[in-house]
């Protein structure tokens, strides 16, 4: 999943305690029952294990449990001190555990029933790197090493000296979540998950060596060694829609789709408003470069900025950008009026993502790319007409003000685009000049107070906004007038 770094710390509520509780106490029970399953099945087809003789055994039984629930233990501890606003949301704690259960039963039933090397033990660290994110990805694929270990200690339905289920799994995981992450397209994924692959290679490679005799099972081993990288992201990528379509989460193939221009959304804003549609497209530019340079998401600025203008799509014809006949419905209006109508695109915006039911990150930033700015223009129409003092509230933008630092780039970047359009001097020097004096503005406006955004994060994003400014609009020389006649043409 995409997201920003800076977030507030959520408060809680008893609600919140008690339905964690309840998501780590169920799921401790369902981990549980799945090994008890594991165990039955391997005993009915002929294995070593029988269940009615495990659960005789209350020494290993609790064992076991006291095992599990310290680990479970151990995984809530680290998010209520690395990420309290996951914890927070019980679904998010679900949506791991069910990540962890799926993987479990998957990798039973291809190592029981197939061949122990072709167990897709990097799926935890793939669906938790595009559902969450890296650092998540590490943790999970960890822990779920550490359940698989266990759970292969007590059955012994692996040889855990031919096949050690930790460190095979552990190095999968790691190896997915440092190449596949940012890997965006399905096909460059599929390919490089032969890269996952290696550590069960290099496995077999050590049972050839100190197993000589027993090499008539290599070429089937090296086979599903070799496939159980493409196996884990094939599996993953059959599992992450669900997921997302369950837990509501937005990988980086949704912020993908999103920005195609045959996105619903994109296609009509094309059409019906293209003015804003090529404003957006700068936007993007200019967001992403922002984001990237002080460690945000650069695919989540880009597609935020495609969405930001939106809510335009409901009166286009009322936006500048979009008047290409030189006709002003405002001429015809009131100043106050005119205002309603301009600020109203930010609800609006809002309005018709939620409607549309794409990611409220994209949602929020529609709402507050403008903040609580006000409309001068108009205000300056207003007090034209008026003799006494203008409310200058009524024409200023609702809020709320950037939450995050993504809106804040994009409130500076769609300011800055505006402007620098305008200018009939677009040299490096007059551009910086507009730049610094539009985020001076926003602060001393308290645009940035809310998205714990730092002054050397801003002076980055100044200066990456009048590189890409200047880029855009920059200056062209003047073609000579040629006449072609006679030559041929």
């Amino acid at each position: 999943m995409l997201k920003t770094k800076s977030q507030k710390i959520e408060d809680w509520t008893g609600r919140d305690i008690f339905l964690n509780i309840l998501v780590y106490v169920l799921n401790i029970a369902i981990i549980s029952g799945l090994f008890l399953l594991t165990i039955y099945v391997d005993g009915m087809s002929g294995g070593k294990n029988d269940i009615a003789s495990f659960l005789k055994n209350l020494a290993s039984s609790f064992r076991f449990l006291t095992m599990l629930s310290l680990i479970v233990a151990v995984m809530a501890l680290y998010f209520l001190y690395e990420d309290k606003n996951f914890l927070r949301n019980a679904a998010n704690s679900e949506m791991l555990f069910l990540i962890i259960e799926i993987s479990l039963v998957a990798c039973f039933a291809s190592g029981n029933y197939v061949d122990t090397y072709l167990r897709p033990l990097a799926l935890v660290a793939l669906l938790t790197l595009f559902l969450t994110d890296k650092r998540k990805a590490f943790f999970m694929n960890i822990i779920f090493c550490i359940i698989i270990f266990l759970f292969d200690s007590f059955t012994a339905n692996v040889e855990t000296g031919k096949y050690p289920s930790l460190i095979m799994g552990f190095s999968s995981g790691v190896i997915a979540s440092l190449c596949l992450d940012k890997v965006f397209s399905r096909l460059k994924l599929l390919l490089m998950s032969f890269l996952v692959a290696l550590p069960s290679l290099i496995s077999v490679a050590i049972t050839i060596i100190e197993h000589l005799e027993a090499a008539d099972n290599v070429v089937v081993d090296l086979i599903c060694a070799t496939a159980s990288g493409p196996l884990s992201v094939s599996v993953f990528m059959v599992l992450l829609p669900i997921f997302e379509a369950i837990f509501k989460k937005v990988s980086c193939f949704k912020f993908s789709e999103l920005i195609e221009h045959n996105a619903k959304l994109v296609k009509k804003l094309i059409q019906q408003a293209p003015g804003t549609f090529n404003h957006s497209i700068v936007v993007s530019n200019i967001a992403e470069a922002c984001a990237l340079a002080i460690g945000e998401d650069g695919l989540l600025a880009r597609t935020c900025a495609y969405y930001h203008d939106i809510g335009k799509l409901r009166r286009p014809e009322f936006f500048k950008e979009n008047q290409a006949d030189g006709e002003n419905p405002h001429d015809d209006l009131t100043p106050e009026l005119s205002a309603n109508i301009i600020r109203s695109h930010a609800q609006d915006g809002y309005e018709l993502i939620m409607k549309n039911r794409l990611p409220k990150e994209i949602a929020d930033v529609c709402k507050e790319h403008h903040g609580t700015l006000p409309i001068l223009y108009f205000y300056g129409k207003a007090k034209k007409f008026t003799d006494g003092d203008v409310d200058l509230s009524q024409y200023s933008y609702a809020g709320p003000k950037p939450s995050t630092k993504i809106a804040a780039i994009i409130m500076i970047a769609d300011g800055c685009e505006a402007a620098a359009r305008s200018l009939q001097d677009r040299s490096r020097d007059n551009v910086k000049k507009v730049v610094r004096q539009i985020v001076n503005e926003r602060m001393q406006l308290g645009q940035f107070e809310e998205c714990e955004i730092t002054l050397n994060e801003l002076n980055i994003i100044i200066h990456t906004v009048v590189n890409h400014l200047t880029g855009v609009y920059h200056s062209r020389i003047e073609y000579p007038k040629v006449s072609l006649d006679g030559m041929g043409v």
